[in-house]
């Protein structure tokens, strides 16, 4: 494969990203202010009113990360020290330090082979008398079953917390956004993200007590109504406003992000009927695209072709599943979760994907993905 003239753009370069005079008005709009902080000013509390209109109805409550945002959902869960929280091995580490951070213990079910997603079985039978919550990753983008989890999640009286970290916008196969089947949706507007205010998180709720139980948390427990009163423990995870204001700008962007990706994924996915060895992970329908996984039977032989071509493939997406990490040692409990260690080793491979691909980047990645499976 010839050497581009231009390399793919990415998400650390202003080609790869959607910032532009939107954005910059909205910080200079907020220093004019004087008011950065949150508790003061309106830009966060915009950013939720918009969210939840974005989605469709309920409350959003902002804060300083996706991480921060999970841990809002664990909290108001009602999760405490002994408890378990059930989620993938195949995440973040984010998806699982606000379960440690309450002193509770992550507990680890296996994936879907198909798409390196949660297996509904698997977590049925990982319930006990201390799981008080279970946090479904929509991995890549992808549906991951949410409605198949909530109704375990309602047989055992457990809250569903979606993590949409990479699901902007995904919808599953009855066209129902990802975020709204659960009780919390946590979004995430890190760098890498669909869209991006550098760091940033929301939840989303259609439950008013635990939004109140949410935004306490999110405050250090001060609910500002009546002096300096600290109704229940909590952090200071609040959102700055130049934050809030950049991620305004971003959230008017996001549908039209996820649209190009979807149209350029749509020109990837008929490219691939002509590649041997190499098949989408999961099904398409709905796919926010936030990357564009696949399923090799060895990931090792694709990724040096693709890196040499300029494109940054992933090989199994982390090192080793999340128990797997010294950090949890003596915490985890669960696995091992054999689907999920075969496809991190063997068979999940993970291309970048970007809505400032062109048609012809496109083709770049489908030429290559073809080349290296006649090797």
């Amino acid at each position: 494969m010839p050497e581009r003239e231009m390399p793919l753009p990415t998400v650390l370069e202003p080609r790869g990203r959607t910032l532009g005079e939107e954005e910059r008005a909205a910080v200079l709009r907020v220093l004019e202010s004087g008011v950065l902080c949150s508790a003061f000013g309106g830009e966060a509390r915009a950013l939720e009113r918009e969210l939840a209109a974005l989605y469709g109805g309920g409350e959003a409550v902002a804060c300083s990360s996706g991480t921060a945002a999970v841990h809002l959902a664990v909290a108001a869960a009602g999760v405490g020290p002994g408890d378990e929280v059930i989620t993938t091995p195949i995440s973040d580490f984010g998806t699982v330090a606000p379960v440690v951070a309450q002193g509770a213990h992550p507990v680890f079910a296996d994936v879907r082979a198909k798409d390196g997603n949660l297996d509904a079985d698997a977590v049925a039978a990982a319930v006990t008398g201390r799981t008080r919550a279970v946090i479904v990753v929509h991995l890549f983008g992808a549906d991951a079953g949410a409605r198949r989890l909530r109704e375990v999640c309602d047989a055992h009286g457990l809250v569903l917390i979606e993590d949409c970290a990479q699901a902007w916008l995904g919808e599953d196969a009855e066209g129902r956004l990802l975020g709204t089947v659960g009780d919390i949706a946590c979004l995430s507007l890190q760098q890498y993200k669909h869209i991006t205010a550098g760091d940033g998180g929301l939840t989303l709720t259609r439950d008013p007590g635990l939004a109140r139980r949410m935004r306490l948390f999110m405050d250090k427990g001060w609910d500002r109504t009546e002096g300096r009163v600290h109704r229940e423990p909590g952090l200071n995870y609040r959102m700055p406003e130049l934050v809030a204001a950049v991620a305004r700008a971003q959230l008017g962007k996001v549908a039209e992000v996820v649209r190009v990706r979807r149209a350029r994924a749509r020109q990837l996915l008929a490219a691939l009927d002509g590649i041997a060895g190499a098949e989408p992970a999961g099904s398409p329908v709905g796919h926010a695209w936030w990357t564009f996984p696949l399923l090799v039977a060895e990931h090792a032989r694709w990724t040096g072709p693709l890196r040499a071509a300029g494109i940054g493939a992933v090989g199994g997406y982390l090192e080793r599943p999340l128990y797997a990490n010294p950090a949890l040692g003596g915490i985890a409990r669960g696995g091992p979760c054999p689907r999920a260690e075969r496809l991190i080793a063997h068979t999940l491979l993970v291309l970048p994907w970007n809505e400032a691909y062109t048609k012809d980047d496109v083709d770049h990645i489908a030429a290559t993905l073809r080349e290296a499976s006649a090797r």
